[in-house]
């Protein structure tokens, strides 16, 4: 069994799979080539290995790409991280337009698939959802706990009558917010209200705030009575009894609603990772990226985000662009997100975090290398701004930060049915929908089982890829079909977590 996984014919380092002690052997395979390497240097886990000595300068290669530049000599067998190891981005970027992209087929002989459908919900107005909730969504802070005590009161009386159950998101916005970002908070609000997975919305505002309801029903339309009430608290006697009406009304609606088959090309996915480590880029992203794969080529959407964490990868997604028109979309994404940074006097290429760090990735652009894997190999078909839905199916790119709450939150506004979320670290959060969490290593699934929803760590302990995906596609169809929950779901634990950038009064 090998010590040290090789990802690329190219690569100049391994990744250690145990921690790895000076003066021993370690063997290490990439096609028809074995590697053995003398440990010169203590190296932990998960972190990198030099394959062979490299000088000053000179650009050192991980996933057949440069990962930075080498600070100083670095002698085969020696542990490479930032003690010897800086990122080699550096300034503005000028972008040409070159196409090459070949997505991989689908693989529709997954047994697990059965079909090519899963038992979902169709909405009047083409929508499709995998719950059939009732979400309660506030125009502004300041009611935060009036809708937390009319969710957890609604829930006690409803739950189990035709719906899955009354769930409310807080957040802290919505008040004295100006331009911009009041536009993020209302466009972002507006689009969680038209998702499939909520049968019936009730959206609450107090009645003073600059979020008012009358703009909120204006960007989600009048088409949608049946399932979305508003209620302005300032304007009734008693707010839990005038919600709780308005709740039993749309419960009666959602209890109408029965799974019925739909094809996969209707469900959308949200990819995400929080909490990298030196695994992430070997186990849980190029698998979540195989799922990707599988759902645009079943016709379906795979949302990516993260624009930070594309930063030195970006030429890779811009090579898969549909169109050249895509490809504009896609630079002014990447240089609209620097230029955030520069704004705010900040360094572009300052990451990975001190997590990421800990657990081996040195470099933005071995992070990036990494996090750009859970979008597959599909053409990306369409750039969305921050809080928009999803409307072309195929690889979407979406405008948010790294941060994890606030970009799982844009995915489910985007429309993601279900997030894959991939963890080296663990984390127990939980998004708006179900939350996938995909471990990289098998001690962390082992040790946070009350976290981990999935071990991608086996692709480690001899379960191939095609195993493993096969796994994967029928946990994910079993999710959407409602045969089974995710952890954050069990535990109740759904939050938002809105981008702010601008001025509040």
């Amino acid at each position: 069994m090998s010590d040290i996984v090789i990802l690329h014919s190219k690569d100049d380092v391994g990744i250690a799979l145990r921690p790895l002690t000076v003066g021993d052997t370690v063997v290490g395979r990439i096609e028809d080539q074995e590697y053995r390497v003398e440990v010169v240097q203590d190296v932990p886990k998960g972190h990198k290995i030099a394959l062979r000595s490299l000088e000053p300068g000179s650009h050192v290669l991980k996933f057949g790409y440069s990962i930075g530049v080498a600070t100083e000599g670095i002698e085969q067998g020696q542990w490479i991280h930032s003690h010897n190891l800086k990122t080699g981005l550096s300034g503005e970027v000028e972008y040409q337009y070159t196409p090459h992209h070949q997505q991989q087929a689908a693989n529709t002989s997954l047994s697990a698939a059965g079909s090519n459908t899963f038992q979902g919900y169709i909405r009047p107005n083409g929508e499709v959802g995998i719950r059939n909730e009732i979400w309660i969504i506030n125009t502004v802070g300041c009611i935060n706990k009036t809708c937390e005590l009319l969710a957890r009161m609604a829930d006690q009386q409803f739950k189990g009558q035709g719906i899955d159950g009354v769930y409310h998101f807080p957040h802290p916005y919505g008040c004295s917010q100006l331009g911009d970002d009041l536009t993020h908070t209302q466009q972002l609000l507006a689009s969680l209200a038209q998702h499939g997975n909520a049968a019936g919305v009730l959206i609450v505002g107090l009645g003073c705030e600059n979020n008012q309801i009358d703009q909120m029903k204006a960007m989600i339309g009048e088409d949608q009575a049946d399932r979305i009430r508003y209620m302005r608290a300032q304007d009734m006697d008693d707010e839990l009894e005038q919600g709780m009406n308005y709740i039993s009304e749309l419960v009666e609606y959602a209890s109408g609603f029965q799974r019925v088959e739909v094809p996969l090309s209707s469900l959308k996915i949200g990819l995400k990772c929080g909490g990298s480590d030196g695994l992430s880029g070997v186990t849980a992203n190029p698998l979540a990226g195989r799922v990707a794969d599988t759902v645009t080529g079943y016709g379906g959407t795979a949302l990516l985000t993260e624009v930070p964490e594309m930063f030195g990868a970006e030429t890779i997604l811009m090579e898969r662009a549909a169109n050249e028109a895509v490809f504009n979309d896609i630079t002014r994404l990447i240089n609209n997100f620097k230029q955030y940074f520069i704004d705010h006097g900040q360094e572009i290429y300052e990451n990975p975090s001190p997590g990421n760090k800990e657990g081996g990735i040195t470099t933005l652009e071995e992070k990036s290398l990494g996090c750009t894997q859970k979008g597959g190999t599909a053409i990306v078909s369409d750039v969305l701004p921050y809080g928009a839905r999803s409307t072309v199916k195929g690889l979407n790119l979406i405008q948010g930060p790294g941060n994890d709450l606030v970009s799982v939150t844009a995915l489910a506004a985007a429309g993601a049915h279900l997030v894959l979320f991939t963890t080296g670290r663990g984390t127990p959060f939980g998004g708006p929908v179900p939350t996938v969490k995909i471990s990289t290593n098998s001690e962390l699934a082992t040790r946070k089982k009350h976290w981990i929803d999935f071990n991608a760590g086996h692709l480690l302990e001899g379960k191939s890829m095609d195993e493993l995906n096969e796994d994967l596609w029928g946990y994910i169809l079993n999710l959407a079909s409602g045969n089974t929950m995710t952890r954050n779901e069990s535990h109740g634990f759904r939050e938002i977590s809105i981008f702010k950038d601008g001025v509040i009064l």
